[in-house]
């Protein structure tokens, strides 16, 4: 493949140009900010990021290189095709779902990241134990994608791989360091108008190319390759639930969308937000869409690409870029270029930045320096941005299984930090006993269904299992789904045991090695001093309770009225008027 002068300067067109709308976001919240809270500044953009800009940014860590490439891929394979093609209608529908019940909650309380109710109601070692899977989700996410991002570069211009991934994620870190949450966000409103021009261009070119037979023939009919409409079979059905349930309950407990959430202006606008930017996913997925059909409908022999098709090549994934390599003329196919490479840096510095802010608010500053100053957080949060940054890059360019990693870890999202969001916001009285052992059997059961993309074989058959060509156990059975149910009850199901224990007697308070229960409101709960300013809650809440009294017990572990309203301004009408 000979090296593509036109493409390389369609690449350093477009990084520059999201370079200088990222550092123009950061010199914009240095002089905006004034006096403020800089930590609040670079996690959650001073909580005034405004509709129009959160709907956008929200839209853009969705819609990621992952997001274009692999909808494009699941239309275009034999035997999927669009019923397959499910991160479109899940992640919108995972956007509805946590706009209506968790980011009314989430925002009303002023938490800073998604861990700090864990950390306020199960303690800080519980969510040090939660920031676990949250971390492994985001890392391997960002890693992923930039692994797509060389080989995707690499089909249309002849550039070394390892050059273009550590470029783009040298871009992507810089303007986050220097900006935080507003350079992320004003960079995904450029990255997502690129994305959407970039492809929606690209696509009459593609559709009209002789080599393309009439998609709306294809979407029914065996031309090249099977329907590209697709079918469920029978067998698959519960698979493709399972798959479908991950997608929308497993989409919300994840820092890069509460970090949007969180940076709203008020609890209705975070609402907002979410809808809104489940319209934009659906609207976005549509070129990528089309461009899968398309490869599904090509005469690859009458093209330079030639014979074997992409799917007999093993190129699947690489679907989109090869349609606009070879279907689309050489300016347009680089202008596509650009939009994907704009998708992946969208991702990409979302994850990064979501991992080191629970790192700096939930690891470094809640667990260990309670008492940090403010620049010491910010500089804390530039550390872990760049050493994020860098470890995501190396496993993009070394690791063999990112993609196995990340589906792996994502599973953990949703079998172990879901239902834990789920018992903290919405059930009163769970402790940090449920919490472990939960968190335990949701992990156990997990790792126990196996996951072909690691080669981990399969411990427990859950119902119909199979035998793939790796001689790998894959299972049929909604096991997923089953290990989040799980991991729920027995959330809830240990928490009100132990509690009946100790408020009983029939275990002595000694017991409570967790300090969770027994005494006084646990020491190793985040101490709501920590959490909240002083000025907004009634220091006599932290006194010590009777264990006997059920109704004091309980309201002491749930977020109901113990927090109002973390890190933010004590006007409120509502926390004036409050009774703490």
């Amino acid at each position: 493949m000979a090296f593509h002068v036109e493409g390389l300067v369609a690449i350093i067109i477009f990084y520059l140009a999201i370079l200088f709308v990222g550092i123009w976001a950061a010199w914009r919240t240095k002089n905006s900010r004034g006096d403020g809270d800089p930590r609040e500044g670079i996690i959650v953009g001073g909580r005034d990021i405004g509709l129009l800009v959160g709907a956008f940014t929200t839209t853009a860590t969705w819609v990621g290189g992952g997001y274009i490439n692999g909808t494009a891929e699941a239309v275009y394979v034999s035997g999927y095709g669009l019923a397959w093609a499910q991160a479109p209608i899940g992640y919108s529908l995972s956007l509805i779902v946590g706009g209506l019940f968790f980011a009314k909650p989430m925002r009303s309380k002023g938490y800073v990241t998604m861990l700090d109710p864990f950390q306020q109601i199960y303690g800080k070692r519980m969510g040090g134990l939660l920031f676990v899977p949250a971390l492994m989700g985001e890392m391997f996410w960002a890693a992923a994608i930039l692994s797509a991002l060389g080989a995707t570069i690499s089909v249309i211009v002849d550039i070394d791989i390892n050059i273009s991934v550590i470029v783009s994620a040298l871009i992507a870190i810089f303007y986050t360091l220097v900006g935080g949450l507003y350079s992320v966000a004003y960079t995904d409103v450029v990255q997502l108008f690129c994305i959407f021009i970039g492809l929606w261009i690209s696509v009459p070119f593609a559709m009209t190319h002789p080599a393309v037979t009439d998609i709306t023939v294809t979407a029914v009919e065996e031309v090249y390759k099977d329907p590209w409409l697709g079918s469920i079979r029978r067998e698959d059905a519960w698979s493709w639930i399972d798959s479908f349930l991950l997608l929308i309950l497993g989409g919300i407990p994840w820092q890069a969308y509460f970090q949007r959430v969180l940076s709203a202006s008020s609890a209705t606008y975070a609402q907002v937000l979410s809808i809104l930017a489940a319209f934009g996913c659906l609207v976005m997925a549509i070129p990528s869409i089309l461009i899968g059909a398309i490869g599904a409908s090509t005469e690859w022999n009458q093209t330079a690409y030639g014979l074997p098709d992409p799917q007999t090549r093993n190129e699947t994934d690489m679907i989109l870029p090869i349609v606009l390599q070879y279907l689309c003329p050489p300016y347009i196919s680089f202008f596509g270029l650009g939009a994907v490479s704009a998708a992946v840096m969208s991702s990409a510095d979302s994850s990064v930045l979501s991992a080191s802010s629970m790192f700096a608010r939930n690891i470094y500053q809640l667990s260990f320096r309670q008492n940090a100053s403010e620049r010491e957080i910010s500089l804390v949060m530039k550390i872990t941005v760049f050493v994020f940054g860098a470890g995501a890059t190396a496993m993009a360019l070394l690791a063999k299984s990112v993609y196995g990693l990340w589906y792996l870890s994502s599973d953990l999202v949703y079998i172990v930090i879901f239902p834990q969001l789920l018992c903290v916001l919405f059930i009163k009285g769970t402790n940090t006993y449920g919490s472990v052992m939960g968190y335990i059997l949701g992990l156990f059961l997990r790792i126990s269904g196996g996951e072909p993309y690691l080669h981990l074989q399969a411990l427990i058959c859950y119902g119909d299992c199979y035998l793939d060509r790796n001689n790998i156990y894959l299972q049929r059975f909604p096991f997923k789904t089953l290990s989040m149910l799980v991991s729920f009850l027995t959330n809830i199901a240990i928490s009100y045991l132990a509690k009946y224990l100790f408020e009983k007697g029939i275990l002595s308070p000694k017991f409570d090695f967790l300090n969770a229960v027994v005494a006084k409101h646990s020491e190793e709960n985040m101490d709501k001093t920590t959490l909240v300013k002083s000025d907004n809650i009634n220091l006599s809440e932290l006194a010590p309770v009777k264990p006997r009294h059920s109704i004091t017990l309980g309201n002491t572990f749930v977020n109901k009225e113990a927090i109002s309203d973390l890190d933010s301004s004590p006007e409120s009408p509502e926390l004036e008027n409050k009774d703490l």
